[in-house]
């Protein structure tokens, strides 16, 4: 994915960021190539050796006021030496006036130069969840996604197994679609992974032999979300005879997206099964063992104990002579 250009930053972000471009539209086509927003800091006083230069560059009261108290030869210096780094784009924040030479030199060096309203601590809080959104690594998997009791189930399965007939079910019973067929997903932090439906094809779904149909349309604003946390994979698979399937559900399953473990439920197929219900007990059971209750495990603890009893009672009668 190519990294924000500070023309998106301003075409997204321009409203709530209360931003402002001072030197028109020159210096819009840079790449932002990091998530990092700072201020120059030292590098004004004339240390330099420290500094990266290579990511949005925020002047504050302090580092505006300090520049206003210099003379102008000094302040010119001073600016000179910032913008001898590569800088992608640079904000002044509370509103404040910029300095002449500060317009000048970004004119001249072709940075973009934008002045905020906001103050400097509520700009960088608001200007985050772009950057962490912006950067963020993504995909795209063939698959379906649902919202189930509040948990976001990720269907795969090859293609006509019946990704898309099962979701609509789920829908019919009152949960929600969020997308499918494709679904792109974005990972937040080290461990959540969001994911939506394309902008074009959002809550359309594909029913073979029926065509396309509006979700939204056929069930109401209620039957769809636009976005959800997936939590647990469902794989759908062909009905294998020959193949050894989980049947107590203590070998946990995992699978692996964008650097993030999933819990895996593999739900083989054949006639007659009860597919809805069955993700519906997924989920369920997801919810379970967040809350600290696994049904399997305990199952398990149960029967040993049971064994432990009764094989401390056969020890004790063949231990007794009367």
């Amino acid at each position: 994915m190519a990294n924000p250009k500070v023309r998106d930053l301003l075409a997204r972000k321009a409203e709530p960021l209360q931003l402002e471009a001072l030197t028109g539209e020159v210096g819009f086509d840079k790449e932002i190539p990091t998530p990092e927003a700072s201020s120059p800091g030292l590098v004004l006083a004339g240390y330099t050796a420290r500094f990266v230069g290579n990511r949005i560059h925020v002047l504050g009261e302090t580092e505006v006021t300090y520049l206003a108290s210099l003379d102008a030869a000094a302040r010119r210096r001073t600016l000179e030496a910032l913008f001898a780094f590569d800088l992608p784009v640079v904000v002044i924040t509370k509103g404040q006036a910029a300095p002449p030479e500060l317009l000048a030199l970004a004119q001249e060096r072709g940075v973009a130069l934008v002045r905020t309203q906001l103050k400097t601590a509520e700009f960088y809080r608001r200007l985050k969840p772009f950057l962490d959104d912006a950067f963020a690594p993504t995909t795209t998997v063939h698959a379906s996604l649902a919202d189930v009791f509040g948990v976001g189930l990720l269907f795969l399965g090859r293609s006509g197994i019946g990704k898309s007939e099962c979701v609509l079910d789920l829908v019919e019973r009152g949960h929600r679609l969020v997308a499918d067929d494709v679904v792109h997903v974005t990972r937040r932090g080290n461990d959540v992974l969001i994911g939506r439906g394309h902008e074009l094809s959002r809550h359309f779904m594909e029913i073979r032999g029926v065509g396309l149909i509006d979700i939204k349309a056929l069930f109401g604003i209620r039957a769809v979300r636009q976005q959800k946390r997936i939590e647990v994979v469902v794989q759908l698979d062909d009905w294998d005879a020959t193949r050894e399937y989980d049947r107590t559900g203590l070998d946990r399953q995992e699978t692996t997206l964008l650097g993030v473990a999933l819990p895996l439920v593999t739900v083989p197929l054949n006639p007659g099964k009860n597919l809805t219900v069955i993700c519906e007990v997924v989920a369920m059971n997801h919810l379970l063992r967040y809350g600290g209750v696994d049904s399997a495990k305990e199952f398990n603890e149960r029967l040993m104990r049971t064994m432990q009893q009764r094989r401390d009672v056969g020890t004790y009668l063949e231990e007794d002579d009367e």
